[in-house]
Order: structure tokens, then C-alpha cells, then sequence
């Protein structure tokens, strides 16, 4: 088949370079792709916000697939715009997306369905907003109920710290129409850790489970990120937590998605809450993290197209996957002053170097080829994976080829995988 990857990032590199692998794919197109993917895939100068011409596209290209990987296109409903076509999509409809594209809808959804979550309350009002954080104990945690690339997060220790977060969000647009609606939670402690399932609308097919590292720096200090690294599986999560996951969580959420009208379809990313052996949800995600999916896909000893098609076709039940019995580590290299501002066009050197390390893989995230140089060309540039018998193997690896690479304008953490480390 003829697939079609919507997306730039390490994520994005990571499906495609799983895709290349299947004997069902036969042409690979990415839009719009970066300098990594280039080398697996044709690229297309399409954004994934830029729905007709995706679709244009497809219909153009008799695409028999279409894999979107961000978050943005699927709230904006590029799937229910492809499926109108006869096109099939991997990936939520507009409608299913709101799980992630309202925090303000999704915790109401647990609510009415019981899914084990902190307790909170919504405002579109900052005087009202700022009334109930003066009635609340602290730590508080605010969000912005919209999209704001995994930084509408804050989690304020003290009341002054609050307003000021919340005025940020709701007078300042600091996450523009994001933060317009607000969302503020209890604090939840405990360990976080993120879960991954395959959903077609009935059957739910577990993946595996993953912890990131949000901050930018080491001993989880300085602003939120994307993600700075991650690792597969979490070892918090036992097989008894997962069954607990699946049946107070995962089916509910599902059920209730059919109840209000829009089966979810794709990829479903459950950000959890760990406590005394049990799970409490945080957020859902609508689409494979980033760069936890680098993780997932480095384990993947099945077909990744298969499952996805069977998710698209409701053919779930129908798929077992396999997986290698080994742990996966990313750590991402950014661009120095990230999150802040940063530069690009910075040159890197050396990632052939740094793939002839036993096992390691790196995938680029904002990088271009300028004539036959890679060059930066976003905030988080690479990642640079690796696998092994456990945590201390894989880490290793990892950081000896992020060693042989040179790029002098990069910073990464030095400490990826140090919970388990510590335990």
C-alpha cells in the first residue's frame, strides 16, 4: 500500500522508519518530513496544518493510508476530511480529538464515567479562577484546557505563584486561545509514567508503557519541555497495575467516547499518576507521544502497518504483537536556549559516527540538509536511541553515541532513566 505520514518530528522519523520495514508498504511519503526522513520516505512541502492541500494530496497520490502524527491536524479534523474522501486515516475524527484538545471536556468525561483522576473545576473567568485558588491548599495545578505543545502545565506552590500563572494563561495569552479556558487540579504525587493502547472503536490492544523527562535540565529542573528523554517499559507498571489500567481507565474511557456519539479510533496515550499500586489518570493524549513513541517503535518486533490498518478497519481482535524482551532509552539533543529562544541553521556532524554504536539508532527531529550537511532547524533536533538488556546497557549506548556526535550548539540531559537508577 500506498501510506502517507503526516508530521516533521522524532516521532514521525521513528514511524516511518518502522513503516519502511513492512513488506505491505509500497511507496512511503512524509509531509512535510526533515532531513532523517528523507532518507526512508518522499517528502512534501505540505504543513500538518494545512488540511485541503493534505488532502489534495492523497486523493492525488491514491494514498491507500494516511498516519497523522501530531495532535494539531487531528483536532482540526483532517481525518473526517480524508474518510469524506474514501481516504482511510489512522488517527481520532474532530470529535474523538477533543480528548486531548479540551481538558475541560476530558475531565467532565471522567467524571461521568468514573475514571480515577484528581479532583478539580474549570474557569473561563479569571476573578472567579482566583477566588477558588484563595479557598485551595497548595501545591495547585493549572493547565490550560486547550493545545499548547505539552507546556500549558503549571504547577504553582504558593497562592501568589498561582495568580500569576493564571494570569499569564488568561489575560496575557501566554498559550493564546489555550489558555482561555483553565483547568485547576489537586497536586497528585506518586510516580508518572505513560501507557499506550491501539483502540478501533470496540477493542482496545495494549502497547507498552513509558516514562518521560519533561524539564530541561538535569534533576528535573528548569521549564517544561516536549520531552527531553524517555524509556520503555516503565517498570512501575506490573502487570497487575496494567490490568488495573485496562479495566478502570482504558475500557471506560473507551465505552464512554462510543456513549457520547464518537468512538475513538488510533492511538490512545493515557498520562498516569502512580500511588501505592494505583493508577490515577492525569491527561489522554490522541496521538503517540513524542519522543516516547522513538521508544516504542525501537521494541516493535511486529508489522506496524498491520496493526495500524487493522485499528483503521476494526480489525483489532484479529492482532497480536511482539515485542523484544529488552528496554529502549531516547535522549533528545536541542537546540541550546530551548524551550526558550534558540538558534538554527547550526551544524551537525558525525551521526554516522554515532549510529556504528552497538544498537543505537538516532532520529531526527528539526534538523534539513543544507547541500550535504545536516543542519538544525527547530528546538528539539535529535534523538538518539538505543536498546539493551536493561536500563544501565541501553543508557550506556545511548550517551557513547551521542559522544561521537558533534554539535556544539546542542545541550541534552545527562540523567535520562534515573528513577530506576535510583530504585
Amino acid at each position: 500500500m500506498d501510506i502517507l505520514v503526516v508530521g516533521n518530528g522524532g516521532r514521525e522519523h521513528a514511524l516511518c522508519w518502522k513503516i519502511a520495514q513492512s513488506p505491505k508498504c509500497n511507496k512511503l511519503f512524509c509531509a512535510p518530513g526533515n532531513a532523517g526522513i528523507e532518507n526512508l520516505a518522499e517528502c512534501v512541502n505540505i504543513q500538518p496544518n494545512e488540511i485541503s492541500d493534505l488532502v489534495n494530496f492523497a486523493k492525488n497520490n491514491l494514498i491507500d493510508l494516511v498516519i497523522v502524527g501530531p495532535e494539531i491536524p487531528l483536532v482540526m479534523g483532517l481525518v473526517d476530511k480524508l474518510e469524506l474522501e474514501g481516504i482511510s486515516a489512522f488517527g481520532p475524527n474532530q470529535a474523538a480529538a477533543k480528548l486531548e484538545g479540551s481538558k475541560a471536556f476530558m475531565k467532565d468525561l471522567f467524571t461521568k464515567y468514573n475514571i480515577p483522576t484528581a479532583k478539580y473545576s474549570k474557569f473561563t473567568n479569571f476573578n472567579d479562577a482566583v477566588s477558588y485558588i484563595k479557598s485551595q491548599g497548595f501545591p495547585i495545578v493549572l493547565k490550560a484546557s486547550g493545545l499548547a505543545a505539552g507546556k500549558g502545565v503549571i504547577i504553582a506552590q504558593t497562592k501568589t505563584e498561582a495568580i500569576i500563572g493564571l494570569d499569564e494563561m488568561m489575560n496575557q495569552n501566554k498559550f493564546g486561545k489555550a489558555g482561555q479556558e483553565v483547568v485547576i487540579e489537586e497536586f497528585l504525587t506518586g510516580e508518572e509514567a505513560s501507557f499506550f493502547v491501539l483502540v478501533d472503536g470496540k477493542t482496545a490492544l495494549p502497547l507498552l508503557s513509558a516514562q518521560d523527562h519533561k524539564t530541561a535540565y538535569d534533576g528535573d529542573k528548569g521549564p517544561n519541555t516536549g520531552g527531553m528523554g524517555a524509556y520503555s517499559p516503565a517498570p512501575i507498571i506490573t502487570k497487575d497495575i496494567e490490568e488495573k489500567i485496562m479495566s478502570s481507565i482504558i475500557k471506560p474511557i473507551i465505552d464512554g467516547m462510543t456513549n457520547e456519539g464518537c468512538p475513538y479510533k488510533g492511538i490512545l496515550f493515557a498520562g498516569l499518576m502512580i500511588k501505592d499500586g494505583e493508577p490515577k489518570t492525569l491527561e489522554f493524549n490522541v496521538r503517540f507521544g513524542d519522543p516516547e513513541c522513538q521508544t516504542l517503535m525501537r521494541l516493535l518486533d511486529s508489522d506496524l502497518v498491520e496493526a495500524l490498518d487493522a485499528t483503521v478497519s476494526g480489525n483489532l481482535d484479529k492482532i497480536q504483537l511482539n515485542w523484544k524482551n529488552e528496554m529502549s532509552i531516547i535522549v533528545v539533543m536541542a537546540a541550546k536556549g530551548y524551550p526558550g529562544s534558540y538558534s538554527i541553521g547550526t551544524t551537525i556532524n558525525n551521526l554516522n559516527e554515532a549510529e556504528q554504536i552497538n544498537d543505537a539508532k538516532v532520529f531526527h527531529a528539526g534538523t534539513k540538509k543544507d547541500s550535504n550537511n545536516y543542519i538544525s532547524n527547530g528546538g528539539r533536533v535529535l534523538g538518539v536511541t538505543a536498546t539493551g538488556k536493561n536500563i544501565n546497557e541501553c543508557r550506556a549506548r545511548s550517551y557513547k553515541a551521542i559522544e561521537a556526535i558533534d554539535w556544539p550548539d546542542g545541550f541534552y540531559r545527562k540523567d535520562i532513566g534515573w528513577r530506576i537508577i535510583n530504585n
